[in-house]
């Protein structure tokens, strides 16, 4: 067959990811602080982007209004209109606002009228000498509100202080340091001391001996290399570890399985001081470095915000609060359009206007996804709003897509990264999205979630002489009508860190004796 060039018509469909809806798609995805930070980064690098103050509402090119924060109802970015006037405030502290803010320009133009007296020759050069000094800062000198915000105490510092008075070794002194900085937040020393010898130049001799020391320092139990060390510290400053103790400590895997029997044999003691050695352990601190400068636990801001109508019906917003509120600077680009000489500025100035107004409409365009969705998903768990989880349905992304129009990847985004708050609390919408299991009379089917409540609940009511093993758990399940096999019931029981009915049989007996 001979080669030959010709020209064909081809008719295709293909998909094409323009810039812009790879934008939308990624946007979609982001959670609310995550979105945040990729809108303040393209409002510092595209000039025709800015954000819009309260009672603006963003605008795209064509000058049509764009809520970027979705179906919302008019006014939501409205200026507050309980906002105090300057005389109420002035009334309100009791004095005029120029002796709250001395610093204000116009504040401190009489003054300097008036005032002309030379700095004391002694006074300190800065504020920072000032503050030093305990002396109060000069009128005119720079003013830092930072200096009055007491700094945390971390965990590493309250070390170092007390490696300053403990060690006056230069050489013993470093090795503790570096140490010190191999202590994690919980209190335990991350490092290995070998590698820490090598790296330092020292004997593993000296490495023990400064750690040593630095164990002995508060928190006690600081600086230990596992649990075990860590509770035998704080016993050896109680003076209670003895070799009983020790053996309880050496088997602390049969303490957490709750082997009583296996425990008493290995610590030769019997049923009463076993029980007081147990109880003392329980009064130890596991993570003595938690209670210095730990990390603070950042909360859940939820996107949409679910309420209760007076018909009865659920009413379903957007929280306000994590939608950026930005519009395209229509005047700003008409006026330095007009000084654009040559085709790069030109070019530069139709990119921005061109990402700014997709921006715009990417942002308007997720909210209204979002709220649809949300929507949808109050609708289909409308019994759980009403009667708990015990009532939530079997749903997946394929009902949601269809019920509104959209493509199952588009509510996975959506759902990603996004929170309900409900009168029940504050859920992520995946949440929502659960398994189905099958009924036993072929009737509608259970929600996986829903059936891991009501094995938490059987659980929790079950008593100290009938503990409900697995296959008891099945024939309860099947009696309430929910046909479901043995090893699921085990999976769901380890997800929600339960432990087996031996260990738990083993664990209500101790507290009974106890």
């Amino acid at each position: 067959m001979a080669l030959s060039q010709r020209l064909e018509f081809r008719q295709t469909q293909a998909l094409v990811m323009t810039p812009q809806l790879m934008q939308a798609i990624k946007l979609l995805q982001l959670s609310s602080l995550d979105l945040a930070a990729y809108v303040e980064a393209e409002l510092e690098k595209n000039p025709l982007l800015e954000r819009a103050s309260d009672g603006e509402a963003p605008t795209v090119a064509d000058d049509a209004p764009v809520a970027a924060g979705g179906d919302a109802a008019e006014g939501d970015w409205a200026a507050d209109e309980l906002e105090t006037s300057r005389s109420d405030m002035e009334a309100g502290l009791g004095t005029e606002l120029e002796n709250v803010f001395p610093d204000d320009d116009g504040a401190r133009a009489p003054a300097a009228q008036t005032s002309q007296s030379a700095p004391d020759a002694d006074a300190p050069a800065n504020y920072s000498e000032w503050s030093a000094s305990g002396a109060a800062a000069p009128a005119d000198g720079d003013y830092n509100p930072e200096a009055f915000v007491s700094a945390t105490a971390t965990l590493a510092d309250h070390l170092a202080e007390q490696l300053v008075l403990a060690e006056h070794d230069p050489v013993r002194r470093m090795i503790g340091q570096y140490l010190i900085d191999l202590v994690d937040e919980a209190g335990y020393l991350a490092g290995d001391l070998d590698a820490v010898a090598d790296k330092l130049g020292a004997s593993r001799a000296d490495i023990e001996s400064v750690l040593s020391v630095i164990q002995g320092f508060d928190p006690v139990g600081v600086a230990a290399r596992d649990l075990r060390e860590c509770l035998a510290i704080q016993l050896r400053e109680r003076d209670r570890l003895d070799p009983a103790m020790q053996a309880l400590l050496d088997n602390l895997d049969l303490l957490a399985k709750r082997d009583l029997p296996g425990l008493r044999r290995r610590c030769g003691v019997d049923d009463e001081d076993l029980a007081d050695m147990i109880v003392e352990l329980r009064q130890l601190n596991p993570k003595p470095g938690l209670a210095f400068g730990s990390t603070a636990v950042q909360p859940i801001v939820p996107d949409v915000f679910v309420r209760a109508a007076p018909d009865g019906s659920w009413q379903v917003e957007l929280n306000t609060d994590t939608l950026p509120k930005v519009l395209v600077a229509q005047r700003y680009y008409a006026q330095v359009s007009k000084t654009a000489r040559n085709d790069k500025d030109k070019t530069y100035l139709a990119d921005c206007l061109q990402t700014a107004t997709w921006l715009v409409r990417a942002l308007d365009q997720r909210a209204r996804t979002i709220l649809k969705v949300a929507s949808e998903i109050v609708r289909q768990q409308d019994a759980f709003f009403v009667h708990g989880v015990n009532h939530l349905r079997p749903l997946n992304l394929k009902i949601v897509a269809e019920a509104i129009g959209m493509h199952e990847s588009t509510v996975s985004r959506v759902t990603a990264n996004k929170y309900m708050a409900t009168s029940r609390g504050i859920f992520e919408l995946k949440y929502f999205f659960t398994a189905a299991i099958a009924a036993t009379d072929g009737g509608e089917a259970h929600s996986a979630e829903a059936v891991r409540h009501r094995i938490k609940q059987l659980i929790d009511a079950e008593a100290a002489t009938d503990i409900l093993s697995d296959d008891t758990l099945v024939e309860r399940l099947k009696e309430a009508g929910i046909d479901i096999a043995r090893r699921t019931v085990a999976k769901y029981r380890e997800a929600l860190h339960i432990p087996s009915s031996v260990q738990r049989r083993r664990e209500k007996q101790a507290a009974l004796r106890a």
